[in-house]
């Protein structure tokens, strides 16, 4: 019958509760990001949305197990993206789909995307169908520097997809965040300093009244998570000069998790950066200068920064962050195309973007305990001609069609005058 898995394995499966769903996928060449490796004829066996068990194909026959066969393709955990604005915005020039930034809001640190997540948004089924079942939402800053919480979701689309909010606090210290502080990097220096002075003494410092120096108390207890360690502080900046001074803040501020994000210039502070040990979500596919932030931009910045040890993830912010995340497999090939090693950049779109966000132990690996987000791709992921056959999320296959295929389908074959009509 069908190729599917070693006894061991096997046996893990069919001793299963009768009501537990159990999938063995199979016939691939299995990408594990552990120290197992690359398993060349490989399988992993699903239950329940957990997986129970990898390692290598054999044979057995069992009608009640579900069965994917990857035909000689790839098997490999789900790619995560680490910085997006997926849920956030439907239509780039029709400021009514916004709900990424709020330019008006006097508020700075208490904004939380998910209050404006919407798990339904059209771009999220086009970036799960190229592999990515996880990502992270980031906003954007609106009135100040201080961006606001962002959160962590999965890519199936369903209601209760957003499954970890105020992960992370977001802060522009770049180019348009110096425009936003009031016109220099001084300025956001400042302000920035000023409100984490305002949310290290909350809520003594607002006893009195409602006004810190910088922020007010409900902005002050949205910040003090990030000020006490509780969330990292994700940091916009491109610029080495920038990198320097946010390294020598960490220092200053031993108890805040700094995480670099845009990182042009990164590569020359590459081994401050790994001495640090603060992690850099970084487009390899920027390697023009569009601002003075980036005049040091290069192809060749991810396999510098890889070399050096410092803890790397992938972005398409080159692309864009709302309807482009789908090329996050397309960003990490062109990392390797410019001297990364492949082992490198898979994990920096899988494993390595978990880390950062402190799921590492749940997402980004096929291991034994691990959620079961699994990819099957006709060929190597970061071939841009490769597609995933099937898709995983929670151990549950999903819907490969979006509105996209939907359009592509109805319109493939004109017939007749009426081809615009609607089908029932």
């Amino acid at each position: 019958m069908k190729k599917l898995l070693t006894s061991l394995m096997l046996a893990a499966a069919v001793m299963a509760p009768a009501s537990a769903q159990t999938t063995l996928i199979h016939n691939g060449r299995v990408v594990t990001n552990t120290s197992l490796g690359v398993i060349e004829n490989g399988a992993v066996v699903v239950r329940d949305g957990v997986i129970v068990s990898v390692g290598e194909s054999g044979e057995f026959q069992d009608e009640s197990v579900t069965v994917i066969d990857a035909q000689g393709g790839w098997i490999t955990p789900g790619l995560f993206h680490p910085h997006t604005q997926l849920g956030l915005i439907e239509v780039g020039a029709e400021p009514s789909t916004h709900d990424d930034a709020a330019d008006d809001s006097s508020f700075t640190a208490a904004i939380d995307v998910a209050d404006g997540f919407n798990p339904s948004g059209t771009h999220i089924d086009s970036t799960r169908i190229e592999g990515v079942t996880r990502f992270a939402v980031h906003p954007n800053t609106g009135s100040a520097i201080l961006a606001g919480r962002g959160a962590l979701a999965d890519a199936s689309g369903e209601p209760d997809s957003l499954f970890a909010t105020r992960q992370f606090m977001l802060v522009d210290m770049s180019q348009s965040g110096a425009r936003t502080a009031g016109g220099s990097r001084t300025a956001a220096w400042a302000f920035l300093r000023a409100a984490i002075e305002d949310a290290r003494f909350y809520p003594g410092r607002f006893m009195s009244h409602h006004e810190g120096d910088a922020i007010d108390r409900y902005d002050a207890a949205a910040l003090v998570g990030a000020v006490r360690g509780e969330m990292p502080l994700v940091m916009i900046m491109d610029r080495a000069a920038d990198i320097r001074r946010a390294i020598a803040f960490a220092a200053q501020y031993p108890a805040i998790t700094i995480i670099i994000a845009g990182g042009a210039e990164a590569h020359l502070v590459a081994d401050d950066l790994a001495a640090a040990d603060i992690p850099v979500i970084y487009d390899p596919m920027r390697n023009l200068p569009d601002s003075f932030d980036t005049l040091a931009s290069t192809n060749e910045g991810a396999a510098i920064m890889h070399a050096a040890g410092v803890q790397l993830a992938y972005t398409t912010v080159g692309s864009d962050l709302y309807f482009n995340p789908r090329l996050l497999a397309q960003h990490a090939g062109i990392a390797v195309a410019h001297g990364a090693d492949w082992d490198d950049a898979f994990r920096a779109i899988t494993l390595t973007p978990a880390e950062i966000y402190g799921v590492g132990d749940q997402y980004g690996a096929l291991a034994t305990g691990y959620v079961a987000d699994v990819v099957v791709w006709d060929g190597d992921p970061l071939e841009v001609m490769s597609a995933p056959t099937h898709v995983l999320i929670n151990g549950e296959t999903q819907s490969l069609e979006t509105r996209q295929t939907r359009l592509r389908d109805r319109y493939a074959e004109v017939t007749d005058d009426h081809a615009y009509a609607y089908e029932h």
